[in-house]
């Protein structure tokens, strides 16, 4: 396969696979053979490990060959493909998918190891741009597939690949890398926590006496006395039964030799079975089958994470050594070849005026600044190439305001149809407006427009433009291109023995500041040279002067003064001009030509955004930290890895598709939309800036599936802070509109400016409920104080308006989510929980092989290694029906202190545990149809059921045919 790593041809044949182990280890064993490093050779002290960076650089040439193909396969995706190959095209995006994960995984491991400096920011990039890659093929995956999880098994068979290779990597630079405002973030949250009284309990307890109290505890202890002497006294009556026994049947004698010959078996025995259960062992761990529980792989591991951390540290002295030397290369820049920058630079602009002079018999219009100043005139160009562009973005500029006026025509026009028609003014395909008939004349045209004979060319060629399947253009294979290049013009030829101990490149350093040193001469140059362009223009007596003494005359006249640089403003002693009023401006960079008068001046619009009144905007963001932390709507969130959330992959996904069943998303799956959805974008500012924009997403399932522990994760990977929402939270707090209004505007802008934010509604269903059940309406009458709040203080769906508008204010950049979670959304309404939440993951009762691992690995959790007495096939097979939240709970009802320490005596059974799940009630078949039903109404379920519908009526077709 394309992504797979292929041992070099300096390898051992025995080279382990990248996904079997410890990627530190790997390296260690590739390095094993290799030369030694040139710094240890020296006697240098940097080198404490046998020089990885040897394996690291070829892991990177393979990567950057790899990612070769793979930018050489994103063209084809681009054009369009019919319906009827809807199964290759999503085949193709499949393949593409995987590649693009293993590149993420090489890209994320090559990042975090690798010492170099400058090496890292273009790591750096490329990783950030692989991630955002993935985000847009998952979403052209759920485009085509019209579905939130994917069959890739297929894919993986064809690939040769492990279910290991589908995990989406999270790179480790989100947890590593995390800011200082972060720590502190979370120091303020424990700060205010420890100042919050706590709350008094309501729960009485009686109140003893002293001589009550010891009474009490010489009962229990006499008690425990009596218990431990009756199990002595029980044991000393077997003892002596067993000895009366003994003596009335007699003890068979053994001779000297008889007895030793026994012994020798027995012994023996015991040997060689020890001797085959390490035979046996030892062979599973070398065929993969178990995981090796030796010291030699210990040691190994252990040298792994030791070496990744002293490259780690390596990584942070590095970088301090780097942004000194960059500070030092751009003062002594600046000051040695600064001058002569700005003078060649002022050379070459005189120049351009002088030939643009003598070329066309007038001075040229100075470049604005957007679109890039002097930089045009600084290419390789001529001034009437110059001058030719210039016009030419004028002319585009024209064009696009007269396309828009047009596109506001045609709206106007179709909103004037849409009126007529709702208003019931219909007419005949013949008629004209008149009333009469006008005979083939309107069915012939439609037929010429399309092409075709008739008037049934148009909806066939409509058909087939709807149904076209194609890629949209990427935003960040660009970025990986450049990085690409940037890679093999710099760093492909670059030998390592150069720079052993991975020190920046100061050639490189000095070329890259130089660029930025020009970049801003070039900016005060413009400011001299457009006023040295006035100046030219006013000697050479064009009709600056007359536009000038004229705009200056009427200025005078209407209450306004002349500026020093040429324009005209506003005096200071008259009031600014009303609305209706003429005003003069002059725009510096056109010629005297285009100086305007007599137009009304119009005041600025004002900002669309929301802004709140001043005493709530004069606030600092520590107040208002404070007041969400302490009324309970920010909380601080628990540490949990998404890794955590166990789970195994679908694997019979392709085969149910093909016999037109509908697959259920397995605890895989959902791991990984969490990880696709919520942790890669909130991750890192640059991959969500340029990602398809997700503001919110709804978990939906019965309850015990993990969906808090989902959304405490997902805190957890990218250090977001966790703000509660939820119906029951909002309860008797900011009564009122203008309270819940302020509350979710303080709410999102705290999230904003302390971003990466996730903010958590529970229950979401209640935000948009149909109507509100009575039994909700009691329970919370009940729970409240003499006082009782006013309707609309207990209402649920108080906050949905005011979040739906918050929402639409969230832009690309803005890291701020909101997550819901929902057991009964079926008691909502569908639309308007369809339109807040954008994404909806349904999560059904695991499948088998999800229950298998879950029992598994939280058996080995609890006891380390799970005996060969606890079959945990039955186990997983009786658990059908029971989420994983149950098989918790029942573990750790079963293994308790005491039972942990009598595992060594009594080992465990499988029966144990039915007792347990018995107990507990199990998420029947009528609740997760009940759910599916649901989620087949939702907008992308729609879609997914026709598609089915559609295939199922081809394949009848074509069986009848």
């Amino acid at each position: 396969p394309l992504l797979r790593l292929t041992p070099a041809p300096s390898q051992p044949p025995t080279a382990p696979h990248f996904t079997e182990l410890h990627f530190g280890a790997l390296v260690s064993h590739l390095d094993s053979s290799a030369p030694p490093c040139p710094t240890a050779q020296r006697g240098g002290s940097e080198c404490l490990t046998p020089c990885p960076s040897r394996a690291y650089q070829r892991l990177w040439d393979a990567s950057h060959a790899a990612l070769q193909e793979l930018l050489g396969q994103e063209p084809p995706l681009l054009e369009a493909v019919p319906d009827r190959e809807r199964q290759s095209f999503q085949y193709r995006l499949s393949l593409l998918y995987l590649h693009y994960l293993g590149l993420l995984r090489r890209f994320d491991t090559l990042y975090d190891q690798i010492v170099q400096p400058q090496k890292r920011r273009l790591l750096r990039r490329l990783l950030d741009g692989v991630a955002g890659r993935v985000l847009e093929l998952k979403d052209e995956l759920v485009r085509a597939d019209l579905c939130e999880t994917h069959c890739l098994d297929r894919v993986l068979q064809d690939l040769t690949l492990t279910p290991a290779d589908l995990e989406v990597p999270i790179p480790k630079y989100f947890q590593l890398e995390q800011p200082k405002i972060l720590r502190e973030r979370g120091l303020m949250l424990a700060e205010i926590l420890s100042r919050m009284e706590p709350v008094p309990s309501q729960e009485s307890y009686p109140v003893l006496s002293r001589t009550e109290a010891i009474i009490i505890l010489q009962k229990t202890e006499r008690a425990r006395q009596g218990r431990l002497r009756a199990a002595f006294m029980q044991e000393i009556r077997r003892e002596e039964e067993r000895d009366r026994r003994i003596l009335e049947e007699g003890r068979y004698r053994f001779s000297q030799d008889s007895a030793a010959i026994i012994i020798q078996k027995r012994w023996k025995g015991y040997l060689q079975r020890k001797r085959t259960r390490h035979d046996r062992q030892a062979e599973m761990e070398l065929i993969g089958m178990l995981p090796s529980t030796g010291q030699e792989h210990m040691d190994i591991m252990f040298k792994a994470s030791f070496g990744e951390d002293v490259r780690r540290l390596r990584q942070l002295e590095k970088e301090q050594e780097f942004q000194t030397a960059v500070v030092k290369a751009y003062s002594s820049l600046k000051e040695t070849e600064g001058p002569d920058m700005k003078e060649r630079m002022k050379e070459q602009i005189r120049q351009w005026f002088i030939e643009c002079h003598d070329l066309t018999g007038r001075f040229p219009d100075y470049p604005q600044e957007s679109v890039g100043g002097s930089y045009m005139i600084f290419a390789d160009k001529t001034p009437e190439q110059v001058r030719m562009e210039l016009e030419g973005q004028v002319q585009e500029a024209k064009k696009k305001t007269q396309e828009k006026n047009t596109e506001k025509e045609k709206e106007k026009k179709g909103k004037k149809k849409q009126e007529k028609a709702r208003r019931g003014v219909r007419r005949l395909p013949g008629t004209d407006p008149g009333g009469g008939m006008n005979l083939g004349a309107p069915r012939r045209a439609a037929g010429e427009a399309d092409g075709g004979e008739g008037p049934r060319s148009r909806p066939v060629l409509f058909q087939e433009a709807d149904t076209m399947l194609k890629v949209l253009p990427s935003r960040f294979v660009p970025v990986i291109h450049a990085g690409h290049e940037e890679y093999m013009n710099l760093w492909k030829n670059r030998f390592e023995d150069v720079h052993p101990s991975q020190n920046f490149d100061s050639e490189i350093l000095r070329l890259e500041k130089r660029k930025e040193v020009e970049e801003e001469i070039r900016v005060q140059v413009d400011e001299l040279m457009r006023q040295e362009l006035k100046n030219l223009r006013l000697i050479d007596g064009h009709l600056e002067d007359e536009g000038d003494a004229s705009c200056g005359r009427r200025a005078t006249e209407l209450g306004l003064s002349v500026t020093p640089a040429g324009g005209v403003g506003c005096s200071p002693q008259t009031a600014p001009p009303r609305p209706g009023r003429p005003c003069l401006f002059w725009c510096q960079e056109t010629t005297a030509s285009r100086l305007q008068g007599a137009g009304p001046c119009r005041p600025p619009r004002p900002s669309q955004s929301f802004t709140p009144a001043a005493p709530f905007s004069a606030r600092s963001l520590e107040s208002l930290f404070e007041e969400l932390v302490t009324e309970g709507f920010l909380k601080k969130s628990e540490k949990v890895s998404l890794s955590d959330y166990l789970g195994d992959c679908l694997y019979l996904g392709t085969t149910l598709n093909l016999a037109n069943k509908l697959p259920m998303p397995s605890l895989f799956d959902t791991r990984q939309n969490m990880a696709l959805y919520g942790v890669l974008r909130l991750g890192s500012p640059d991959i969500h800036s340029m990602a398809p924009l997700i503001r919110s997403m709804l978990l939906v399932g019965p309850s015990g599936m993990g969906k808090k522990m989902l959304v405490k994760a997902v805190c957890t990977e990218t250090g977001a802070n966790l703000f509660d929402l939820s119906p029951s939270n909002l309860q008797d707090k900011y009564p009122g509109k203008a309270g819940v209004q302020m509350l979710v505007h303080m709410v999102f802008k705290v999230a904003r400016l302390l971003q990466p934010s996730v903010i958590w509604i529970e229950n979401a269903e209640k935000n948009f409920y149909k109507k509100v059940p009575k039994e909700e309406k009691e329970d919370r009458r009940s729970h409240c104080a003499p006082p009782a709040p006013a309707p609309e203080q207990m209402d649920p769906k108080r906050i949905k308006k005011d979040l739906s508008k918050a929402l639409r204010q969230l832009a690309p950049g803005d890291r701020v989510m909101l997550i819901g979670t929902s057991r009964q959304p079926q008691l909502a309404e569908i639309k308007g929980l369809c339109r807040t939440y954008e994404r909806i993951l349904f999560m059904p009762r695991p499948d088998y092989a999800s229950r298998y691992v879950l029992w598994k690995q939280m058996l080995e959790a609890q006891t380390m290694q799970v005996s060969r007495s606890v079959d945990i096939s039955a186990l997983a097979k009786v658990s059908d029906g029971y989420t994983p939240g149950h098989i918790h709970h029942a573990i750790q009802s079963v293994l308790t202190d005491r039972r942990l320490l009598l595992l060594a005596k009594q080992p465990l059974a499988a029966a144990e545990f039915l007792g347990q799940l018995v107990k507990q009630e199990p998420v029947y078949r009528e609740e997760e149809e009940a759910l599916k039903e649901w989620y087949f109404k939702t907008p992308l379920g729609k879609k997914r059921l026709k598609l089915s519908s559609d295939q199922e009526t081809e394949d009848t077709k074509k069986k009848r045919k």
